[in-house]
């Protein structure tokens, strides 16, 4: 018997938008972590789309190369689009059974030297077509294939007929990049579907989706079973089921939180109550588990799959194409792996030879209980996505150029997307404006679609003017678009009502813009041979020859009378439209001039980036992001000359930009449109100057003095702004620092410049020793013997400097006392009396692996400065030491925040926030930790060095590169990592350290969202390793390597899991005792 919460659980199906919305960030950040870095994350091998003609095939590959200039799959990738053969209807069973053995053959001509070699190696024995057939089954046997089902015409959905239904804008989340494409129903479907490619693991397969349902769940908990295939079900009501396909699944199978994992006893289409009941289909809260479409093969369903597809796909469409019958996937294909379908099955065309083929493996239910089924079968569904419970995702105003609101009329909860809109012009309430231009007096109704529509100024057409007032008016709930058409005939405009279903008959109640046919043949009294050739022709929007190709002036008269928004009293409209060639919906799909369409569209695109740039450059403060509007800008034809414009619209210091707008960021878009225009060389130099400005405005920052020496590089000089001494006596001294590491929870990359110098930033960090000392130190003492500096680290390293002028930045990288050296002139030590009559020893130490990613570097650093302040009894508070390291980090030219030397100067748990000004203001809050607390966290958390060395400068120049481009999507993640600190302060506070755990999680999440480097195939291995006993984990750090955190999910987890790392011989890691630093007293 079931308990009420299980049950309660599997009741909750559909998503909140908040939970959709965290849905599809995690899968898009996964699907930027496999095209940045598929060695670590892997993507798909082959992303293979169906078309229904050659044309639409060509179509979709345009799409695919576009998907990929977009980064949204890496050169590594495989993408075609698989027309069905002479663009005959054969089914979607057969057409992924083509669509397989195609793209076998284009693999194999594009196999590199030693994968032909394996070709051939894995022929031998055999002799011609067996040769071949155990070639191709081998080689793909380990490929991993995305297939989208997006063939056929959208008879529901006719204005996306010219950009494929997969292709049609869906600008969920489109404001985490507001400088980027609209996003495409395609582009979320790979998102979802990059999450589960893990499935696979080491078993090659296939992922069959369709390309009008974006199925919103979290696939990176998608479970596939060893080599079977495996349907991915829902619960849904009976009235749902009823009209879809229903899978009957196994009582017995594996029962999580949120999911299920049975073998399907049997398929059911589109059944009664009565057959659900029979087929003991319906489940124990009373639903049945729906179909959603997708569906997976894996291992020898896998091959067996290819074997099939290779070996008679070719025989097998000729034989449907002879017979004029189609093979289904979901109910002949699938059929195969469901014994109980068998007897069924072989009545049917080809079901024996699809048992014999596929019938020895069996196919699972995997019952996702958190599942969003979005369809976008019918212009309807649409706009209902849009404006319906998901709307808050969706970014109403998208790559577009507006009018002042006093010059047109635009509903706030209107769409425009990649859209140039004019003074003059009205968009209703829930409207979807795309590509498009309007200009002039244009009213377009409420929830209506435009798409592709160029309706420009008319001044100079004399009596084509467009009659009522000179006004279009689209009524409202109806559909336009625009499109070429082949051999330069021209273009048309096509509408329709939103509600229109083209394939319903005049005879069954047809409608054209909402209007009964017959209604509509007597109010515009016409007849029916006008419009339909044949008696024996089935009567249909479809084929009804409506849209006239004339002058866009005469396009709109005509449309406006044929939609009934205007009268036509004297006859000329419909005279000049009998008199017109006219062209129907189906004759439409075959005349679509696709390539001049794609570049009217990038063109399009790049017109509006190039405007939206020239704006920022003009008017704006530099906000937006030029380098990924120069991207687009770059798909057109004279592009560099809008670049050259752009770049002499760049601030000079001293304009009116300098009192607001960073030098760092204005030297960066400089640098980007050099870039951009071809410029490397100078683009370099002026990199330079972007490195030397952050410094300088970090220095400026903390108020300590700068000048800038050769333009590019800051020293600190020992101004009145440095910490000096009192003059202090000159008796010989002694400081001995020693300071513990630090490692951070939560809100790291807030804290570091330049971010912390323009934007809040909060960061939760916690004060350690480690195997039970404090292991960074430095030891500074006066010496009579010689008046210079002498140098020595806990490696050896020494140095005498007796010419003091000599110490200056820049310091080579290489070098080894740069550290040092920049904190004798931050301090003002270099100037001090002190060295006028005695030398300096200084010698340093940190006990702590290289890369560590615990704050060394920084922390080492807080113990130079703070040792020299002491020994020139100078202002040695944690504040004041704190401060100063951030600059000595901006002189090493290593960069770097605030948080490290905070972490290892303040003990104990705290939360710091910094808020930018003149000066920075750091405030750290100490949590009051109970001990109980404290106990917990020490015996919960594992500290563990990988043996990874990482590199945080590396890491570092790129995430602040970013920043300095204004990215979005890093600017978001670096502002939810700084809120996700105040919540893991609540958390602890209140003991949830659970709550700490999910907080890491997002944070490690987020962290590679900034930068995909930062981890590596090990420490993923390590965290896949850790998960069943960890709540929460994460690199310390930038990342990259070095120290992790395991925080288990409770202390026998912990102790657990210490002893499988210490018996793991795949895993040669340290884990290190260590225990919470607390203030004294």
């Amino acid at each position: 018997m079931e308990s009420s919460s299980a049950q309660r659980r599997r009741r909750r199906r559909a998503h909140t938008a908040e939970e959709a919305a965290a849905t599809l960030r995690k899968a898009w950040c996964r699907l930027r972590l496999s095209a940045r870095d598929p060695a670590r994350v892997p993507p798909w091998d082959a992303v293979v789309l169906t078309a229904a003609s050659p044309e639409q095939a060509a179509l979709y590959n345009r799409q695919l190369a576009r998907a990929r200039s977009l980064g949204r799959f890496p050169a590594s990738t495989a993408a075609i689009a698989v027309p069905d053969p002479d663009g005959a209807r054969i089914g979607s069973g057969a057409a992924t059974l083509h669509a397989v053995a195609s793209l076998v053959r284009h693999l194999a001509a594009q196999a590199s030297k030693e994968e032909s070699v394996e070709l051939l190696t894995e022929a031998n024995g055999c002799s011609g077509d067996d040769a071949t057939l155990a070639a191709a089954v081998s080689f793909m046997a380990n490929k991993h294939v995305l297939l989208l089902h997006a063939g056929g015409d959208s008879k529901r959905v006719p204005w996306a007929n010219p950009m494929g239904k997969a292709f049609l804008p869906l600008p969920y989340l489109a404001g985490d990049n507001p400088d980027g494409p609209v996003p495409l129903l395609f582009d979320h479907i790979l998102a979802i579907s990059s999450s589960a490619r893990q499935a696979f693991k080491n078993q090659g397969g296939i992922f069959i989706m369709t390309g009008d349902v974006l199925p919103c769940f979290d696939a990176s908990n998608l479970v596939l079973p060893d080599d079977a295939a495996c349907i991915v079900t829902v619960p849904t009501t009976l009235d749902v089921a009823s009209n879809h396909g229903v899978v009957v699944a196994s009582k017995d199978g594996i029962d999580q939180e949120n999911y299920s994992l049975c073998l399907v006893d049997n398929l059911l289409q589109k059944p009664t109550v009565s057959e659900l009941v029979e087929g003991q289909a319906i489940l124990d809260d009373g639903r049945a588990l729906l179909d959603t479409g997708i569906i997976a093969a894996r291992g020898k369903a896998w091959r067996d799959l290819v074997t099939f597809a290779h070996s008679s796909s070719q025989s097998m469409i000729k034989e449907l194409m002879t017979s004029k019958k189609e093979l289904s996937l979901y109910e002949d294909l699938v059929a195969a792996w469901v014994p109980a379908k068998h007897e069924w099955l072989r009545n049917r065309s080809l079901g024996k030879e699809l048992i014999a083929a596929l019938g020895s493996q069996r196919i699972f239910s995997f019952c996702s209980y958190n599942f969003t089924f979005l369809h976008f079968g019918t212009s309807a569904e649409v706009l209902d996505h849009l404006a319906g419970s998901y709307s808050g995702l969706v970014g109403r105003r998208h790559m577009s150029s507006l009018p002042e609101t006093t010059a047109c009329d635009i509903a706030a909860t209107a769409i425009i997307l990649s859209t140039k809109i004019s003074a003059g012009v009205s968009i209703g309430e829930d409207s979807l404006v795309y590509d498009s231009s309007l200009c002039g007096r244009v009213r377009i109704g409420s929830q209506s679609i435009v798409v592709g529509v160029n309706i420009h100024d008319f001044q100079g057409h004399g009596s084509q003017i467009i009659r009522n007032s000179t006004c279009f008016t689209l009524p409202d709930r109806h559909c336009l678009w625009e499109v070429p058409l082949v051999n330069s005939v021209g273009r048309v405009l096509v509408y329709c009502g939103l509600h229109d279903n083209p394939k319903v008959t005049i005879e069954r109640d047809g409608t054209f813009c909402g209007k009964p046919w017959r209604n509509v043949l007597g109010d515009l009294r016409i007849q029916d041979k006008d419009l339909w050739n044949s008696t024996n022709q089935a009567k249909c929007l479809w084929n009804a020859r409506l849209f006239p190709v004339m002058s866009l002036p005469e396009m709109l008269n005509a449309g406006m009378w044929l939609m009934g928004s205007a009268c036509d009293l004297d006859g000329k409209i419909a005279s000049q439209w009998r008199k017109s060639q006219r062209v129907s919906l189906e004759e439409l799909h075959r005349a679509i001039d696709y390539k001049q369409l794609c570049m009217d569209a990038s063109k399009h695109q790049a017109d509006l980036a190039a405007d939206i740039a020239k704006a920022c450059m003009n008017y704006g403060l530099l906000g937006r992001n030029l380098f990924q509007l120069c991207e687009e800008i770059l798909q057109k034809d004279a592009c560099l000359e809008v670049c050259k414009e752009l770049l002499s619209f760049s601030p000079s210091h001293g304009d009116e930009y300098s009192a607001v707008v960073p030098q760092s960021r204005g030297y960066q878009v400089k640098m980007d449109l050099l870039r951009a225009c071809g410029d490397l060389s100078t683009a370099c130099m002026v990199e330079e100057k972007v490195w030397a400005s952050i410094a300088s405005e970090t220095a400026s920052a903390i108020k300590y003095g700068s000048k800038v020496l050769n333009r590019s590089h800051p020293f600190i000089e020992p101004s009145s702004h440095a910490v000096s001494s009192n003059n202090g006596n000159l008796h010989p001294r002694k400081a001995f620092v020693e300071l513990p590491v630090r490692v951070d929870f939560v809100g790291g990359w807030s804290d570091t410049p330049p971010w912390s110098l323009e934007r809040p930033g909060c960061v939760l960090n916690m004060t350690i020793s480690l195997e039970g000392s404090l292991p960074v130190g430095a030891m500074i003492e006066t010496t009579e013997d010689h008046v210079g500096v002498s140098i020595e680290d806990d490696a050896d390293r020494n140095i005498y400097i007796d010419d003091l002028a000599s110490i200056s930045s820049p310091f080579k990288e290489n070098d080894p006392f740069r550290l040092v050296k920049s904190a004798l002139i931050v301090t003002g030590t270099l100037g001090h009396k002190i060295l006028s009559k005695s030398g300096l020893k200084i010698r340093t130490w940190a006990n702590v692996p290289r890369g560590s990613g615990l704050g060394t570097s920084s922390i080492l650093a807080a113990a130079v400065v703070k040792g020299l302040f002491q020994v020139m009894e100078g202002d040695e508070s944690d504040d004041n030491v704190a401060r100063a390291v951030l600059v000595v980090e901006q002189i090493m030219g290593t960069g770097g925040g605030w948080q490290d030397q905070i972490g290892g100067l303040y003990p104990g748990i705290k939360c710091t926030q910094s808020f930018p000004g003149q000066p920075l203001r750091l405030q750290v809050v100490p949590l009051l930790a109970s001990p109980q607390l404290v106990h917990e966290l020490e015996q919960r958390l594992l500290v563990v060095f990988t043996g990874q060395v990482r590199l945080a400068h590396q890491v570092l120049q790129k995430v602040v590169t970013r920043y300095l481009r204004r990215d979005s999507i890093l600017i978001s993640s670096i502002k939810r990592l700084a809120e996700l600190a105040k919540i893991g302060r609540e958390a602890l506070m209140n003991g949830e350290i659970d709550e700490l755990g999910g907080i890491m999680l997002e944070a490690w999440r987020l962290h590679q969202e900034l930068d995909p480097f930062c981890s590596n195939k090990f420490v993923d291995e390590l965290f896949a390793f850790a998960d069943p006993y960890c709540c929460g984990y994460k690199l310390v750090g930038a990342g990259g390597g070095g120290f992790v955190l395991l925080l288990a999910k409770k202390l026998s987890c912990a102790k657990e899991l210490r002893q499988a790392l210490d018996e793991s011989t795949s895993f040669d890691v340290k884990v290190y005792d260590w225990n919470i630093v607390m203030p004294r007293g």
